[in-house]
């Protein structure tokens, strides 16, 4: 949406003249502009179509222009020309975690700190103590952050991941002598995290399919161009490898380039017990000179040779499912059409930006047959958390729009706070209302592993927490997991009948796929919720079906596969 474009663009420009001592009313105009437009009920585009920017508040002739600029071209020419006048390495360190605008200049000022190495270089030295307010547990907080931004740049979240490979993909189908195109590696195994992507076509002429491919609108460096691969990079510095295949291969191609590694060694051992020769070309015989190729068309007589039922891409990490599917004993795993409601739904009754009715609508065109309304509590005052009065006008908008829908139900939910001693944001005799109640961590992420745990392990504790949201409070580039006793909720939860979350936001995906298994294993019950703001991220929810299929839940697993009154019935136990 161009509302948030704007926002993130006056944000930057905010950060930046901060950096440069700026004057600190023209700071805060774009600051105040950003959450101003940020907040707004509907489309700025429609607002700049209609001329009425000059009714938003903090939105004065100048920065009016240069919304209509960003409408039109996609960027500001005048952000461009600030970045300028700053050294790169301080931009780039505003992205670290926990470091504001204020300390770099600090850092810059009187350390002539310019980049993020030197930043590192000088925390870890020690050097950094000199300046007045900096402590050792700045420090440690300094070299955090430094790492989640490294780790954040060296991979890509699977939703960017995706975008970015469906963009060249639907470019590549408009070339009329492709025949088959896929995603393969760690992309098509749907891992939280991509370095790079691999896409596999069929196709007579390589030739022109690598010109075609090295020429897209999305691509600014070429870095390798052969006969049947090629490897580009796009704007934002992601690589994208294009390999050109026989039809008679493509099937052994996808799974050698799949992978994982392990999986692949495995399979390759497999076959050489049953006298074969696998690559990414065929499965041949190993008997005699010829060396004849057995399959390799589909991955499906390539499985079938090896003697293996079809293992699907999530599950193909070495983690059992190749004796799985020796013993036809793999898991038949979820899917998106079984999901018939979404857990996790903020409106504009909290720090939404839609209206129930309108996430409620979004829903049902997803083919969705309830939603969880779970605005945010009272004490959550920076997401305009609720206050029981609100509370009650919030149930009897749910109960009027429940009138008037047919085979759909909103369910009068809260997303509540557990706060830092562990205690739930509202009192059970309100709690006792809702329908769901998912409860969460938003604050006090530094406590030790002992205290996390003792807080998810009271609130589960509570009879009338049927969720817990979010479990190990990790956003992507921003926040790494926090230490928890993720055995010891299990038990609690497996005790008390509480139910996990599976955040399919793309910013969390938590829990993540390893511990969504150890939750099945446990017999725990797995939620998946779309913890959406808008109507548009309620599509979110395919996100949360690929950690649930690379951890082998099945629809049994899930609780909104259930019905509502069935839903309703199993978390009142």
């Amino acid at each position: 949406m161009l509302n948030k474009q704007v926002a993130d663009i006056f944000n930057e420009i905010a950060k930046i003249l901060e950096l440069k001592g700026d004057n600190v009313f023209r700071i805060r105009a774009y600051g105040r502009a950003a959450l101003n437009i940020e907040s707004l009920d509907e489309d700025l585009k429609k607002i700049v179509d209609e001329d009425r920017l000059d009714k938003i508040p903090g939105v004065g002739k100048d920065l009016a222009e240069k919304i209509r600029e960003i409408a039109k071209t996609g960027k500001l020419k005048s952000l461009d020309e600030l970045k300028r006048t700053v050294p790169y390495g301080l931009i780039e360190m505003l992205d670290i975690p926990g470091i504001g605008p204020k300390k770099i200049k600090l850092f810059y000022d009187k350390l002539k700190i310019k980049n993020i190495g030197e930043l590192q270089e000088k925390a870890k030295t020690k050097q950094l103590l000199k300046l007045e307010g900096i402590k050792e547990k700045t420090i440690y907080n300094i070299l955090k952050g430094i790492e989640i931004f490294k780790k954040g740049k060296e991979r890509m979240p699977l939703a960017t991941a995706i975008k970015i490979a469906n963009e060249f993909i639907e470019e590549l189908k408009k070339i009329p002598y492709i025949k088959k195109i896929m995603p393969a590696g760690s992309l098509r195994r749907c891992k939280e995290s991509i370095r790079d992507i691999d896409i596999l076509v069929i196709s007579k002429k390589p030739h022109e399919v690598m010109d075609a491919f090295t020429k897209l609108p999305q691509v600014t460096r070429i870095i390798a161009k052969g006969q049947t691969k090629s490897s580009v990079l796009t704007s934002d510095n992601t690589q994208v490898d294009l390999r050109v295949l026989e039809e008679s291969s493509y099937g052994a191609a996808l799974i050698y380039f799949t992978g994982s590694k392990e999986f692949n060694i495995k399979l390759r051992q497999l076959a050489i017990k049953k006298n074969f020769k696998i690559n990414e070309y065929g499965i041949f015989s190993a008997k005699g000179k010829n060396n004849k190729r057995i399959a390799g068309k589909t991955e499906e007589e390539l499985f079938k040779t090896l003697g293996l039922k079809y293992i699907e891409p999530e599950l193909r990490e070495d983690r059992g499912e190749i004796e799985a599917a020796q013993k036809n004993k793999l898991p038949k795993l979820i899917e998106l059409k079984d999901i018939i409601g979404d857990f996790h739904v903020h409106s504009k009754w909290s720090d939404g930006k839609s209206t129930i009715q309108e996430m409620a609508e979004t829903a049902q065109k997803l083919g969705l047959k309830y939603i969880n309304s779970t605005d945010h509590s009272k004490s959550l005052k920076i997401a305009r958390g609720l206050s029981i009065a609100d509370l009650k006008k919030k149930r009897k908008e749910i109960d009027k729009l429940n009138k008037k829908n047919k085979n759909f139900n909103i369910l009068f939910g809260t997303e509540v706070d557990i706060d830092s001693n562990g205690k739930i944001d509202y009192p059970n005799e309100v709690l006792k209302q809702f329908d769901v109640v998912v409860a969460g961590i938003h604050t006090g992420f530094k406590q030790s592993r002992e205290r996390l745990t003792r807080r998810i392990v009271m609130a589960c504790q509570n009879k009338y927490v049927h969720i817990i949201a979010h479990p190990s409070g990790r956003l992507w580039g921003q926040r790494e997991a926090y230490d928890l006793d993720f055995e010891q909720i299990l038990k609690i939860c497996s005790e008390t009948n509480t139910a996990l979350e599976v955040s399919a936001s793309p910013s969390r995906l938590d829990l993540n796929d390893i511990n969504a298994r150890m939750a099945k294993e446990k017999k725990v019950m797995l939620a998946i919720g779309s913890d959406s703001h808008i109507y548009e991220q309620l599509t979110s929810l395919k996100f949360g079906i690929m950690v649930a299929r690379r951890a082998w839940l099945e629809k049994k697993d899930v609780l909104n596969t259930l019905e509502v009154n069935e839903l309703l019935r199993r978390i009142k136990k």
